[in-house]
């Protein structure tokens, strides 16, 4: 079997881990499939938004380390670990997250834009206890996601983070029973699905490249961004619908 399933589910495309017999540790095979699967999801303006999730409970444990002992590397050139960690698509990611999502796991889930957790979710960089170290963005990300000097705790002990503290903190953004992690997921992407494409699109590079511009600068970074959306048929397309009291119908111009 594929050790990535890809499920087109309305507009949105699932990206599924699928080695639940180790938990869905990445090999080199999993992130070249992730590769393939995310190229797909950019490519196709008829979808809106990616899922990622694995199978048999578990989200991913993170790099699987027999492979590493035998010389192998999940990392991928210019797109990093699964794929993804060092090279975002365009479109909205959205983690939805059962059981483990540890190690290289959790820095697959804060590679996402929205991370969607069960109540028995699992999260924790344990590198450190491994002599190891979360270089595929988990030290970066996280402190960029709740208080500094608590990432730092959890990076530096190695101590695990449940579903309830991790959304306490905001890494979190919906915490549902557990098993309901992907249809939440679902209906995430359904209400993002339901926005114009072109608006979703700038909204996400703008919030995710804006903490690096330099103060002075900042207005004239978005004004480029702002200003092709707004010369869009989608922008007329929403203002009349507005007018005409309908929903409208966007077309990605």
């Amino acid at each position: 079997m594929s050790e990535v399933l890809v499920e087109r589910r309305g507009a949105a495309l699932v990206m599924m881990l699928n080695r639940p017999a180790q938990r869905n540790a990445v090999t080199r095979a999993v992130s070249l499939a992730m590769v393939a699967a995310l190229d797909e999801l950019d490519a196709d303006p008829t979808l809106r938004v990616g899922i990622v999730t694995g199978a048999g409970g578990h989200f991913c444990s993170g790099m699987d380390l027999k492979a590493f002992v035998a010389g192998e590397r999940p990392e991928i050139e210019g797109r990093g670990f699964a794929g993804v960690t060092e090279a975002s698509p365009a479109k909205p990611l959205i983690a939805a997250v059962e059981g483990y999502a540890l190690a290289g796991g959790c820095e697959l889930a804060l590679a996402c834009d929205l991370i969607v957790a069960g109540e028995g979710a699992v999260f924790g960089l344990p590198e450190a206890a491994r002599g190891l170290v979360a270089g595929s963005g988990g030290l970066v990300r996280l402190r960029e996601r709740i208080p500094p000097a608590i990432a730092l705790e959890y990076a530096i002990t190695a101590r695990r983070m449940d579903a309830a503290t991790a959304a306490r903190w905001g890494l979190v953004n919906r915490l549902v029973s557990t098993g309901t992690a992907l249809d939440a997921a679902l209906a995430l992407a359904d209400e993002i699905a339901a926005n114009a494409p072109l608006s979703v699109a700038a909204s996400k590079t703008i919030m995710a490249t804006a903490p690096d511009w330099p103060v002075a600068d900042r207005w004239s970074r978005q004004r480029p961004i702002v200003e092709e959306v707004l010369a869009s048929a989608d922008a007329r397309e929403g203002a009349r619908a507005f007018a005409e009291k309908r929903l409208p119908v966007w077309s990605g111009r």
